[in-house]
């Protein structure tokens, strides 16, 4: 019955594109900044009212997926010695199913949203460098991110998809992501905006040298027939530079997700609705990044206090496994608690709405400072 909520929401997404392909933007245009935000509220709008349903459909068991996706910490069996073996008539622990969880649901929804969405900020700015490098006109740049998010949508449900089992399977995984978020937390901080460089992708080698290209952007279309061979247009090109450069952003926001909620079905509406408005906010942000440099750092907190907050979830149980190594818990490691280390969804949204307003506010304000200082002084002006 789960899969009815999955089905109907894929309906829903694939709804929105074709309208936004077939009526909103069937020709090719410039979006101004005005219609940008617009479209960019609109799309908040519908975030915010899917985590309303997302709140009572979890919060009244529909479909059962509350119940299945239910947070469950159960005890940790106890410790054993070298060679020790429980014995064989010890009752597994009991599940309780908990009751009502529209709050927790909601809230890691939100709080997954707003992670991947303010991540778009940076995505927004290589997109942005992408498309001036290869010199594409303003309006056939709308195409290009639609059928850009629209490859991102396919290749994110597949990332979730397989991080989801990975998750379920192999709890120790969750430390592998910890790792990588703390890892690219400090990465946003100390690499150089001028480093990235799309003639270096491993896939744009590979398309000039496998694929015939024509040359020069001089319509929308991906392909073009000259003298009746088929070519790849630069447009094309610009294409898969795009769908690798989310890849790797994927790689990044995805686990952060994973360590907000391991609901799959969270992660990945979550991931898609964020996906969603990123074409909007590119229109309407992507000649005003200049402005939001101090926003990089509290991406860079955001991923770190993620990561960390992955790894001192499975910390407690290094407690045990250190009793069976050393048949006691050394003195070294007396630290390690004895209760798994949970952050509460709200406390982790409340610092992460913090970390960005504290970057969004230190942006403007220091903008604001900057462009008043390069005014000139009316009144340093000469008099008669």
């Amino acid at each position: 019955m789960i899969a009815l909520l999955w089905i109907g929401f894929i309906v829903f997404v694939l709804v929105m594109l074709a309208l936004d392909l077939f009526v909103v933007n069937r020709k090719p245009h410039v979006i101004n900044v005005r219609a940008a935000l617009g479209w960019t509220g609109v799309c908040i709008v519908m975030a915010l009212a899917f985590n309303v349903a997302v709140y009572y459909i979890y919060e009244h068991d529909w479909l059962g997926i509350g119940s299945k996706f239910a947070v469950i910490n159960l005890p940790d069996p106890p410790a054993l010695g070298p060679g020790e073996t429980p014995p064989a008539d010890a009752e597994p622990p009991k599940l309780r199913i908990p009751t009502g969880q529209g709050k927790r649901a909601a809230t890691e929804f939100f709080t997954g949203w707003l992670i991947e969405y303010s991540l778009s900020m940076d995505n927004i700015f290589v997109i942005a460098l992408i498309f001036a490098h290869f010199q594409v006109p303003t309006r056939f740049q709308h195409r290009v991110l639609f059928w850009g998010i629209l490859g991102a949508l396919v290749l994110r449900g597949i990332m979730i998809g397989l991080g989801a089992v990975l998750v379920a399977n192999f709890e120790w995984v969750l430390y592998i992501f910890g790792v990588i978020l703390v890892y690219t937390g400090v990465k946003l901080v100390t690499q150089k905006e001028e480093d990235f460089d799309p003639e270096h992708g491993w896939v744009l080698r590979m398309a000039r040298r496998l694929l015939p290209i024509s040359r020069g952007i001089s319509a929308e279309r991906f392909t073009a027939r000259i003298d009746g061979k088929l070519f790849f247009t630069p447009l094309f090109i610009v294409l898969l530079v795009v769908e690798t450069t989310d890849v790797v952003f994927a790689i990044d926001s995805i686990p952060a997700i994973f360590g907000i909620t391991r609901d799959p079905f969270l992660v990945f509406t979550s991931n898609i609705f964020a996906i969603m408005g990123l074409r909007s906010l590119y229109f309407a942000l992507a000649a005003l990044m200049d402005k939001f440099k101090f926003v990089k750092f509290s991406l860079a907190f955001i991923l770190a206090f993620v990561g960390v907050k992955m790894m001192l979830e499975g910390v407690h149980r290094l407690r045990p496994v250190s009793a069976r190594l050393f048949g006691e818990v050394p003195g070294w490691l007396d630290w390690l608690p004895t209760e798994q280390v949970h952050i509460a969804s709200g406390v982790s949204l409340g610092i992460i709405a913090a970390a960005l307003t504290v970057g969004v506010g230190t942006s403007v304000v220091l903008s604001r400072r900057k462009a008043q200082a390069r005014r000139p002084e009316l009144n340093d002006e000469p008099t008669e």
